[in-house]
């Protein structure tokens, strides 16, 4: 029991000394895959940051569904109904916050081909270059996109997935 409690001791003192920065200003390029999780589907979601100043940053959103329900009457959704592409805008609070280094909150807005809306998120790092990463995306103004499933990315999502430092 000493022998595990010691070696658990010692990978914390690690894991805290080998902590990055999970923001850290002008040109700093983030880039975060993860799968996304919403009403009528799930999939894959990979986004882009680079920063521009201190505390904010902007960058690209790109998600596809892989399991999108499948309405009988209408068929399987086509690939334009799965795909989402977005600009996204970043305000990173972690260090006005005053929360760790390897810590960062960042609310911020998107223009996709499907909606204008906005974002939550937080990243957290364990280590040099790599870090989990949580997001909600929610609509604001929804476009009057033809299709047979408008829904699909136009709501609100849940993102989860990994982090990394480029």
């Amino acid at each position: 029991m000493k022998k595990i409690i010691t070696g658990v001791l010692l990978m914390t003192i690690g894991l805290i000394s080998a902590q990055s920065n999970a923001f850290k200003g002008k040109g700093d390029t983030k880039f975060q895959v993860g799968a996304n999780f919403q009403s009528g589907g799930t999939g894959i979601s990979a986004s882009l940051d680079y920063g521009l100043g201190e505390t904010f940053s902007i960058g690209a959103q790109a998600g596809y569904l892989l399991g999108a329900k499948e309405i009988v009457l209408l068929g399987k959704p086509s690939f334009t109904d799965r795909f989402d592409i977005k600009a996204r805008f970043n305000a990173n609070l972690g260090s006005v916050l005053k929360l760790p280094e390897n810590v960062d909150v960042y609310p911020g807005l998107n223009l996709g081909l499907k909606n204008f809306g906005g974002h939550l998120g937080a990243r957290y790092f364990f280590d040099k270059g790599f870090g989990l990463f949580s997001e909600i995306n929610f609509p604001i103004a929804k476009y009057g996109v033809k299709s047979d499933y408008p829904y699909l990315n136009n709501q609100f999502a849940f993102l989860f997935g990994v982090s990394f430092d480029l």
